[in-house]
């Protein structure tokens, strides 16, 4: 069997699940050995042979081998091992309600309302130019709410003027976290929420600082329920008791958004979660946007501040004003569900009532169960995996991204599902994008760095136009001590991490918004995947899906991908890389049916309730005659 014939047969059918073993012999005896051990076929200017020593590569065991040797010696170190910590969410505060003492400050509704026109509203969608027409108008509760700010953050402020002066932002940045950590809650849903999003940006702050920002709670005292239910009513149009028989009365969490009523559906008996909006959030959320714009804008001139700040914030407060759009949060569940159902049906997203779903107010489907992050099953490991499968489709198949991933959004339910919850924040991932990560893999494994260089601009790394060539050397030398052999203990990190500070400084390097959430979503999974598997490594987790994406995709750009998987840049064709990635398809082949827990039970059920339906005589006048 010709080398072009076993890469076309394992292209994108399921004919990759033929066995291993029986097609590893077949494609060994399909050339005859060449003297130093290779195997050789020429045709058409093509070498199909596996040439030992020509062109380096790592194996997927051997990535994975040196991932866990080079994790245990990053645990070593203080700083790394916290940088660690921060992407896993280990700090993250998951409480569902706040601690005591917490208070929240808000706008004062009756201020903005006495300075403005009726027919003058904030847009509820962010655009900058619209909110600050709106609040130049209102310089009165800006004045008011910027006092209210500086008396409750003024040290803050001082303090962080001051370490610019004196050049000491990096030797005080944990001291201004601790502060910041401390202040935030009660400045309201803006400076939580941006807090947390800073808190996964290793490009922007220390580990130290990462880990004191990670410990913000999003849970802040309820609301008053007479509030809340009058939003209720007023956002339906009807008294509550026409829709639940059954609502509260008390609030089961209450974060700086909104809080999350238990109640039960008067048309069905459906058991469901309600959640309504804190009053006065767009106009806290807005104003605060406003100032910190301002404020943005300011520090421009500041020299030792070399980060866009403004776009920083106008690219999270675009993401931000979605998430207080609960019609869109409904609509983003049931798109991501329809997504994920054809390969990953095992996994639970709540179902939205749309019909009692309103800007301010979303009705989802109740879910039992505890978080991933503390459960004790057994079959934790395997809800990991399903996990890591559900974020790798989002990342390089859908393009449809949870972009709030955390261990609280992580559920196992009773019957051993995994669940995730909460899609008021989600990110769309263009094709180039999804492309460019199969392909860059695929370059790593042949150790192409002239390619990955090329890669870094695709995946919006460096911007383009950047003169590359100097900046092969120092990656080759991170990569390649990485990548050999003898374990962890052969890399010189002082040099490794002097090398990319160097070309961090030498280029335009920056850290995509979107990669931010994919090191977090995945960082999440790995930490609690290693409080019951130390042997955890993402890439055995990883391949299998990519090798999925390379066997069964039509596209031309993976198709190339897979025949470069197997033939490198050299044009040698490779049996043992083909093993390995029709092994890799069938190890997902199996691990994509795992916990799936009374799927067929339920789906039993369901036919059961269907077919005594259909035979149930009718009901009425008609049946009474008969």
């Amino acid at each position: 069997m010709s080398a072009t014939f076993a890469l076309s047969a394992a292209a994108p059918v399921g004919r990759a699940a033929a066995t291993s073993t029986s097609l590893r012999q077949r494609l060994l005896k399909s050339s005859p050995r060449q003297p130093g051990g290779a195997r050789r076929t020429a045709r058409g200017g093509t070498v199909y042979a596996r040439v030992s020593g020509t062109e380096r590569t790592s194996t997927t065991s051997q990535i994975s081998s040196q991932i866990k040797d080079i994790r245990a010696q990053m645990e070593e170190d203080e700083d790394l091992n916290t940088l660690m910590a921060g992407l896993r969410g280990t700090n993250i505060d998951d409480s569902d309600f706040a601690a005591d003492g917490v208070k929240m400050r808000v706008v004062d509704l009756g201020k903005i309302k006495a300075e403005g026109g009726d027919d003058d509203r904030l847009p509820l969608y962010y655009d900058p130019e619209l909110i600050a027409q709106y609040w130049r108008r209102r310089p009165g509760a800006v004045a008011q709410r910027i006092l209210q700010l500086s008396t409750i953050a003024g040290s803050f402020i001082t303090g962080i003027i001051a370490d610019l002066v004196t050049n000491k932002t990096s030797e005080n940045s944990v001291k201004r976290a601790i502060q910041l950590r401390e202040i935030v809650t009660s400045l309201g849903p803006a400076y939580i929420k941006l807090g947390q999003a800073l808190s996964i940006r290793p490009d922007i702050l220390s580990p130290q600082a990462m880990t004191e920002l990670q410990k913000l709670c999003d849970k802040v005292p309820s609301f008053d329920n007479k509030i809340a239910f009058d939003t209720l009513e007023r956002e339906l149009g009807c008294k509550w008791q026409d829709i639940y028989s059954e609502l509260g009365p008390d609030p089961v969490a209450a974060a700086s958004l909104g809080q999350v009523y238990k109640g039960k559906l008067k048309s069905n008996g459906d058991i469901v979660a309600v959640k309504v909006q804190r009053p006065a959030v767009l106009e806290t959320v807005s104003i605060d946007l406003y100032i910190l714009r301002r404020v943005g804008v300011a520090l421009r001139s500041v020299p030792q501040i070399n980060t866009d700040v403004v776009g920083l914030l106008d690219e999270w407060a675009e993401r931000f004003f979605e998430e207080l759009d609960y019609v869109k949060e409904g609509d983003n569940a049931t798109k991501f569900a329809a997504s994920i159902k054809d390969d990953l049906p095992q996994v639970v997203v709540p179902r939205t009532y749309s019909e009692y779903t309103r800007r301010k107010v979303i009705t989802s489907q109740w879910l039992d169960g505890e978080k991933l992050s503390q459960s004790t099953a057994d079959d934790v490991g395997d809800l990991v995996n399903i996990g890591v499968i559900c974020y790798l489709k989002q990342l390089l198949d859908t393009g449809f991204f949870h972009a709030d991933p955390h261990p609280g959004n992580l559920i196992r339910t009773p019957d051993g599902r995994l669940a995730i919850l909460d899609f008021g924040l989600m990110t769309n991932i263009d094709d180039n994008i999804k492309f460019g990560m199969i392909e860059a893999i695929a370059h790593l494994i042949h150790r192409d760095y002239d390619a990955i260089v090329e890669d870094f601009v695709t995946l919006d790394f460096i911007p383009e136009g950047v003169d590359l060539k100097p900046i092969l050397p120092p990656l080759a030398r991170v990569f390649d001590q990485a990548l050999e052999g003898g374990g962890a203990k052969n890399i010189n990190f002082q040099e490794v991490a002097a090398d990319l500070a160097q070309i961090t400084f030498d280029y335009p390097f920056r850290i995509p918004p979107y990669f931010a959430l994919i090191i977090r979503a995945i960082g999440v999974l790995e930490g609690i995947a290693l409080v019951g598997n130390p042997e955890f490594a993402l890439v055995d987790e990883a391949y299998p899906y990519i090798s999925k994406r390379l066997l069964t995709d039509d596209s031309p750009r993976l198709r190339e991908s897979l025949r470069y998987m197997v033939y490198g840049k050299g044009q040698v064709f490779d049996a043992d890389r083909l093993i390995d990635v029709l092994e890799a398809f069938e190890t997902f082949s199996v691990a994509s049916r795992t916990s799936r827990g009374n799927m067929e039970g339920e789906a039993a059920a369901a036919a059961t309730t269907a077919t005594s339906r259909e035979a149930r005589p009718p009901r009425g006048p008609a049946a009474a005659a008969a």
